[in-house]
């Protein structure tokens, strides 16, 4: 059974599909589906950060470490993702915060949501907020799950403002 966790979000995927695994290779990916979810809503590409990709590495290796899946306490916009490791591709982790577009309102956050819930379209409102630029994001293994970290500078899901 492939279980993951994207706060409260459930994405499901076949593991059969061949998966590449390195630090290119994770870059290469998360700025590919972020950048392309930009760039359905006419927002600007990020960039990658090797400092923002360190800190959460950091992050990444501690919730592997102490097998918990919370947030940093951070100045930065972060996504996190959890599943059964080496089980989804680089994309399909990150795709999980893009499914959450179909919940997504053009409304001020926290008014964002079609469901009324705003942690239900959270991770996708940072991963295509209109002034972050930059992003960097790592992965851990741990005793029950594959952690995924993306850290956004500067952040977004500004109370009171749109996303794009």
């Amino acid at each position: 059974m492939l279980r993951f966790l994207a706060c409260a979000a459930l994405f499901i995927a076949h593991p059969a599909f061949a998966q590449t695994r390195g630090d290119a290779e994770l870059k290469a990916q998360m700025l590919a589906v972020h950048n392309a979810a930009r760039a359905e809503v006419r927002v600007a590409p990020l960039t990658w950060s090797d400092t923002l990709a360190e800190g959460a590495k950091a992050h990444a290796a501690w919730m592997a470490a102490n097998n918990k899946f919370e947030h940093a306490r951070t100045e930065f916009g972060e996504n996190l993702w959890a599943g059964t490791p080496g089980a989804y591709s680089y994309a399909q982790m990150a795709g999980a915060w893009v499914a959450e577009k179909r919940y997504y309102v053009d409304a001020p956050s926290p008014k964002n949501s079609s469901s009324g819930n705003w942690g239900d379209v959270g991770h996708y409102t940072q991963l295509v907020w209109s002034t972050t630029t930059q992003v960097g994001c790592a992965t851990a293994v741990g005793r029950d799950f594959e952690y995924l970290v993306c850290r956004y500078s500067p952040p977004g899901n500004i109370s009171g403002r749109k996303a794009y």
